[in-house]
Formats: structure tokens, C-alpha cells, sequence
């Protein structure tokens, strides 16, 4: 995937609102979580956009959204919580787009970590 254009706006708010007082990577993960955290509304339906070998989503998958996972698990990657299968699964959000019935806020939130992803940062 080509690196987007830079969005100042959306730059702006990553280091003014997310990011702010971020002294290392694991500081960026905490401002990500709790910025995710307040912003996602669950449930929410989302379509994977993206295979990745940790998850066994393929494009094109419809999901239900029902929760951020555990802090702990989100020191490196965003990830969301899904069930498949019956079971719990936790799978990288990145790979997911809220379909366009779903909440402008969590909508923005996805796409600002989409954003942060796409430009090549890292936590």
C-alpha cells in the first residue's frame, strides 16, 4: 500500500490529542489506547480490508466489533475483539474499516490509526 498524502489536520491531531505528552513508543501506545478507547463505539460492523497472518480474516469478511482488547495486548498494534467462531478472537485493527453505518467518531478514530499506519509509524 502506497504512503498517503500527509493530512495536516489529521497530523495536527495525532500529536495534539493523541500523542501529546509521548516520550517513547510505549507512551504512543498508551495515548493510541485511551484515544481509541474513548472514541470507538461498540458494537460495530466492519469489513477486513486486509489479510495479515495473524488473523484468519480474509477481505471482503463482515464482523461485528464488540471491544478494544486488553491494554496489555496493545503495546505494539490496536487490537479489537471479535467473536469467531464462537470464540473470542482479537484481531489487528488495521486490517478493519467500519462500514458506513457506523458511528462518525469511531469512524474517524479507524481511519486516524489507518493514517498513523500507512505513514510508516510504529509503536
Amino acid at each position: 500500500m502506497p504512503k498517503p498524502k500527509e493530512d495536516p489536520k489529521r497530523e495536527h491531531r495525532i500529536s495534539m490529542e493523541i500523542i501529546v505528552d509521548a516520550h517513547d513508543p510505549e507512551e504512543q501506545a498508551v495515548g493510541w489506547y485511551y484515544y481509541l478507547e474513548e472514541k470507538l463505539v461498540f458494537p460495530f460492523t466492519a469489513i477486513c480490508i486486509a489479510e495479515r497472518a495473524i488473523s484468519p480474516l480474509r477481505k471482503g469478511d463482515e464482523v461485528d466489533v464488540l471491544e478494544l482488547t486488553a491494554e496489555d495486548e496493545c503495546r505494539h498494534e490496536m487490537f479489537v475483539g471479535m467473536c469467531w467462531e464462537r470464540r473470542p478472537l482479537a484481531v489487528p485493527l488495521s486490517q478493519l474499516k467500519p462500514i458506513a453505518e457506523s458511528d462518525k467518531e469511531t469512524k474517524q478514530a479507524v481511519a486516524d490509526w489507518h493514517y498513523w499506519v500507512a505513514q510508516g509509524y510504529e509503536l
